[in-house]
């Protein structure tokens, strides 16, 4: 990836996105170490939030008036509803589609419920090659048709040139 040297942001957003990886590398190999980790880090991080909430509330003014509970939640909502994220956090996509195919939790499934399913999506599948066949078929077609287009162009082009040259050495 080329860089731009002038760009300081562009240089820590590389710098911890190699860090992240580095870091995700290594704790994968240790799975529970990993979970406590992240959530030690996720409580941490809310915590702070909460407390600076808190302590901007504290401070009064308009500060005190936004980060005043009543006044907050409401802000929050709005902003939620705004960036889409109010039902995903809250219920979650899968629940929802779930929901409205008006399908069962997975725990509440018979085993030949999950196998029908997973028969379903296998035929799916299948179908979808099938169809990156018969695109990829109509592409090559569509390439071969553009070139004998092109060919022909070709061929009457010089045909007219010729027909012109003529017609120039006749006057």
């Amino acid at each position: 990836m080329v860089q731009d040297p002038g760009n300081p942001y562009k240089k820590v957003m590389n710098f911890f996105d190699k860090f992240e990886d580095h870091v995700r590398a290594r704790l994968s190999r240790f799975p529970i170490l990993y979970t406590f980790i992240g959530g030690v880090a996720i409580v941490l991080f809310w915590r702070g939030v909460w407390h600076t909430a808190d302590i901007l509330e504290g401070q009064g003014g308009w500060l005190g008036w936004i980060f005043y509970e009543p006044i907050n939640l409401i802000i929050v909502v709005l902003i939620l509803l705004a960036t889409g994220l109010f039902v995903s956090y809250f219920i979650g996509d899968t629940i929802l589609m779930s929901g409205i195919k008006q399908e069962k939790k997975t725990t509440d499934r018979t085993e030949k419920e999950i196998k029908e399913e997973e028969e379903e999506i296998k035929k799916e599948d299948a179908e979808i090659a099938k169809l990156r066949t018969n695109i990829s078929e109509m592409k090559t077609e569509v390439d071969e048709i553009r070139d004998f287009v092109e060919h022909v162009s070709k061929e009457h082009l010089k045909h007219d040139n010729k027909a012109g040259e003529k017609g120039k050495l006749s006057e």
